[in-house]
């Protein structure tokens, strides 16, 4: 999901039948406020933006990638109503904001159409990682035309892929969880020999350690024997009387940004995005 990518809806107020004059003075005026999502006409280069020098600007995509690009009245288009509009900027006043952050920490591009998705996709052990995965990375994914789906568990891994039939413009993402040394999940992984299938995850039994414990009020997850249900035995260690599905419902509560998450989570997830939606150059 790279904001040169995400390209606004291209409507021109110009009136061909005006003159020069006449259609520079239907165009909105704007501040050039730091973080003013803009199209550039020209390159087609979407971004936020860092500098206004004019005759020239710099604006950044959601990978941090700088593009300096010259500046005219009307060289640029913001979304108003939705729509992508050619304007005039003007310096900002020197109070202008900081650019606004999704919840993944990505820059917030405000209504942009979602994109059209890809025919790669990432797929997730469950509905409890899938809606994490949406809470987080959810704006990013619409950017990007990137649709998760759940496995429902992954004992037939390999078949699932081979069905999928990966190709370099078709690529495949898998999040699994407890992906170490001698877990079931590692062998079934080691199965999938294909350059257009990714496959990474976090080393948590559960994505429910995932979220930081502090964040839940707890210092850390209870250590739950081998052999016994995990869930409901981090339900009992913890004293609640909820069932699974209540207890996740109260952890994704707490969940507010990528802040709340544990590293290897955010690492697992941005590798698999930028896999599947790969920056532009």
């Amino acid at each position: 999901m790279a904001p040169d990518k995400r390209r606004l809806e291209m409507i021109d107020l110009d009136d061909p039948s005006g003159s020069r004059a006449a259609r520079a003075r239907q165009r909105p005026v704007m501040a050039a406020t730091r973080g003013l999502v803009l199209e550039d006409r020209g390159s087609g280069v979407v971004g936020a933006l860092v500098e206004f020098s004019p005759p020239r600007l710099v604006l950044r995509d959601r990978h941090g990638k700088d593009h300096t690009v010259r500046y005219a009245d009307g060289s640029v288009r913001a979304a108003i109503d939705g729509k992508g509009v050619p304007v005039k900027l003007v310096p900002p006043a020197p109070t202008a904001s900081e650019p606004t952050l999704t919840a993944s920490g990505s820059i917030d591009l405000g209504t942009v159409p979602a994109r059209v998705a890809r025919a790669s996709r990432i797929w997730v052990e469950g509905i409890h990682d899938a809606e994490l995965v949406e809470k987080v990375w959810g704006d990013d994914l619409r950017v990007e035309g990137v649709v998760v789906e759940q496995l429902e568990g992954a004992d037939d891994l390999a078949e699932r892929v081979r069905g999928f039939r990966p190709t370099p413009g078709r690529r495949l993402g898998i999040l699994l969880d407890h992906l170490v040394d001698g877990s079931k999940e590692t062998r079934l992984a080691a199965e999938i020999d294909d350059p257009n299938v990714l496959i990474t995850g976090h080393p948590y039994v559960d994505v429910w350690q995932a979220v930081k414990p502090t964040v839940l009020g707890f210092d850390a997850w209870p250590e739950i024997p081998k052999g016994q249900p995990w869930k409901e035995g981090v339900i009992a260690a913890l004293g609640s009387n909820a069932s699974p599905g209540e207890f996740w419902k109260q952890v994704l509560g707490q969940v507010d940004s990528w802040q709340d998450l544990e590293a290897p989570m955010l690492g697992a997830v941005e590798e698999l995005i930028d896999f599947v939606a790969p920056p532009e150059p």
